[in-house]
């Protein structure tokens, strides 16, 4: 069968690409052609687009660059009816996905189905129209999105379990790697490490590396490690990093979560993958509109954390710095406290085994493609 994917991040090309891999197991004659990334073509079949020419976030950027947006909107409308695929599988990105799915209900009779859930649940809920109305077959990985859209909404979904549960525990693994072996493969210093992740996007980047930095310098006795996210350049980062004493390893975000003592984590994926490697962090994500954020934080989101971990824990385990929140001072009070306060760094442990037995077992990308297979097949 040919599946034709979908996604707009570096995240969204990672689990494409083992959910590529597990249709490959399930249908040997598996045709892929995509907009994505270097994972999933190194998974085999045809790039049309890569995802770094569709990420854009934040009102500005989007605006900025909406003759380009339009543009990609109508190549990638145009190869799916030119391909004719037996299936358009969406993963993440839902303003672009959505209009997709919309064009492909009221133009094609090729079925729709979406490989980890638009996150209505804390904004645009009105999207839930479009999605009963476009989506064939809805793919969650995060089980508290089975009430949201079957309880709530009486949309039925698949919970297939999540997929970064899968990665880090592969991982682990088939990396058994000691600190002294990580550090010198990377000429680090022989110093516990304080791991940041300021997110995957330009923006995100600007709007919180430099207070970060500023946050962590403050432990000499710790070496500051940055995950360089794909597609960001080191010149880019540098604009930021400044003389802050910081090194960046690309491509080895995972080896740097295994060795390291805390982390400052933008919100995100990045979030979970932290605590499934049981590092304790702070989530900061700083805004230059932090008093408007807040606001709509209190009085429109529909939910009361940001951060994957709170959110499948459906409690505060890790501390939440957003938007006006988000501080030097209150991150490095944090991670103050994350470092030096025993107890309350065992209770964020202990807040991770939780969560993580919340998240049931692995088999994410498995499960879902054996799904996916006999849909198509009926």
């Amino acid at each position: 069968m040919k599946y034709y994917l979908i996604v707009g991040e570096a995240s969204g090309d990672l689990h494409a690409s083992h959910l590529m891999a597990a249709l490959k197991v399930e249908d040997p004659q598996a045709e892929f052609r995509f907009f994505g990334g270097d994972l999933m073509a190194a998974v085999g079949g045809t790039m049309v687009k890569h995802y770094k020419e569709l990420a854009y976030m934040g009102f500005i950027p989007v605006l900025l660059h909406l003759r380009t947006i339009f543009a990609n909107m109508k190549r990638c409308k145009e190869d799916i009816v030119a391909w004719q695929p037996d299936v358009v599988i969406l993963v993440d990105y839902p303003g672009f996905n959505l209009n997709i799915a919309k064009f492909l209900h009221a133009r094609t009779q090729i079925p729709v189905y979406y490989y980890i859930s638009p996150k209505i649940w804390a904004w645009k809920e009105y999207r839930i129209k479009n999605i009963k109305r476009d989506v064939d077959e809805l793919f969650s990985i995060l089980p508290f999105e089975v009430e949201f859209f079957e309880g709530k909404h009486h949309y039925p979904i698949h919970y297939v379990g999540n997929p970064t549960v899968d990665e880090v525990t592969a991982f682990r693994a088939e990396h058994p790697e000691t600190y002294e072996d990580f550090i010198r493969e990377n000429g680090l210093e022989s110093k516990p490490i304080i791991a940041l992740l300021a997110g995957s996007r330009k923006q995100e980047i600007k709007d919180n590396l430099p207070d970060m930095l500023r946050a962590a310098s403050a432990f000499p006795e710790y070496q500051l490690i940055l995950a360089g996210a794909p597609g960001i350049s080191p010149d880019y980062y540098q604009e930021y990093t400044g003389s802050a004493k910081v090194k960046i390893l690309f491509g080895q975000t995972y080896r740097l979560l295994q060795q390291a003592e805390a982390a400052l984590v933008t919100s995100g994926t990045a979030t979970l993958e932290a605590a499934l490697f049981r590092v304790p962090q702070a989530v900061c994500y700083h805004t230059p509109i932090g008093k408007v954020i807040s606001f709509l934080r209190r009085h429109i989101l529909t939910v009361k954390y940001i951060s994957l971990v709170n959110l499948i824990a459906d409690r505060e385990v890790v501390k939440e710095l957003v938007a006006d929140t988000m501080t030097v001072e209150q991150a490095r009070a944090e991670l103050e406290r994350i470092l030096y306060n025993k107890d309350y760094r065992q209770q964020m442990l202990d807040g991770y085994e939780y969560m993580a037995s919340r998240l049931g077992d692995a088999g994410a990308p498995k499960h879902a493609a054996q799904e996916m297979v006999r849909l198509l097949k009926k």
